[in-house]
């Protein structure tokens, strides 16, 4: 039996469990005639559940999500999604810490010097991310920084027709995170490429300090990163690409190399989380090919089965120490959309 599949029997005991468990998941096993806790050996036995709904998280009470075991402790209540309408809406409690403590475990301490300062342009609010960049850099003996910015509001004025609005939007954000390593010592920064480009027309990167970068919450083509690596950054500053959002946690991307082309692949955080490429018949396609990446989460405080990405990806052999399947050039499902919005997200 695989690490993977003692794994999944230990959550799935955990959320259907009457001592443990999460009472949305206790209803839908009484609701769907079977116990998973009997049929759900391996992660194969997983496509015996349907395709976890984003509407679940949007219109049920977050306290349906609560573990029993985890009863009267408060939680984080974080959105994830929704550039119109009611976001989904995870809660939490210590997911984003293990998520970036492991992270952090990769990092090089002289791309990202420890006792070191970090600068964050991105989304806080009731995003998971901003309490994770924090702990992150706590973890590493800093802090942080932060500018924010809201998405939402962005990709609404673009699907407006205001670019305008999103330009000017832009410009204030980048007014701030320039103003900041202007006067403070910083040694790293997260953020999205598109406001790291922006950034980088303001003031020299390198020139600034920062040793390290890494980025997440857009496309990343060989184009974009061969860019953001020579040009933006100089090639005189550490890029770790990152691949992750609220209900999945942090996939990391492997070690460039001469021959990849710039080409980034990411691991997800196994056996934590696991993802598929799969075909539009739902199976898995052959390594080398595009198909739609399926999701499923497995932590005590959150378990979603076989959900449906908004991005599509190619398929990846295991690598190094990632002894599992990657997921390489991630961009958004093009299947159905006649326009895609990421705004400077």
């Amino acid at each position: 039996m695989s690490n993977l599949d003692e794994h999944l029997q230990e959550i799935i005991q955990w959320h259907f469990s009457p001592e443990t468990g999460t009472p949305f998941w206790i209803n839908w096993a009484k609701e769907a005639g079977w116990d998973p806790r009997e049929k759900v050996k391996t992660v194969a036995d997983l496509q015996l559940f349907p395709n976890f709904e984003d509407d679940w998280l949007r219109y049920n009470q977050p306290s349906i999500w609560v573990p029993k075991a985890f009863e009267g402790r408060p939680y984080s209540i974080f959105e994830t999604g929704g550039t119109t309408g009611m976001p989904k809406q995870r809660i939490g409690w210590d997911d984003y810490k293990h998520d970036y403590e492991q992270f952090s475990e990769t990092l090089n301490d002289g791309d990202f010097p420890r006792g070191e300062n970090w600068l964050m342009i991105g989304p806080t609010g009731p995003r998971r991310l901003r309490l994770a960049i924090e702990h992150l850099s706590n973890v590493r003996g800093g802090s942080t920084y932060f500018v924010d910015l809201d998405p939402r509001w962005v990709k609404k004025v673009i699907s407006r027709g205001q670019p305008e609005q999103a330009k000017a939007y832009m410009e204030h954000v980048i007014d701030q995170a320039a103003m900041i390593l202007r006067h403070r010592e910083v040694s790293a920064i997260f953020t999205t490429p598109k406001l790291l480009e922006a950034l980088s027309e303001r003031t020299s990167i390198p020139g600034a300090g920062v040793k390290g970068v890494f980025c997440g919450g857009t496309e990343m083509n060989p184009q974009n990163v061969r860019f953001v690596v020579e040009e933006v950054l100089e090639g005189k500053v550490a890029f770790k690409p990152v691949y992750g959002n609220t209900l999945m946690g942090l996939a990391l991307s492997k070690d460039m190399e001469p021959e990849d082309e710039y080409s980034v692949c990411y691991y997800p955080p196994q056996p934590r989380a696991c993802l598929r490429v799969i075909g539009e018949d739902g199976n898995e396609v052959d390594y080398g090919e595009w198909g739609r990446v399926e999701l499923t989460t497995l932590t005590k405080e959150f378990f979603m089965p076989r959900f449906l990405e908004r991005d599509e990806a190619i398929r990846s052999k295991p690598w190094g120490r990632y002894t599992w399947d990657g997921v390489a050039q991630v961009r958004p499902y093009r299947k159905n959309q006649t326009e895609v919005i990421e705004g400077v997200y």
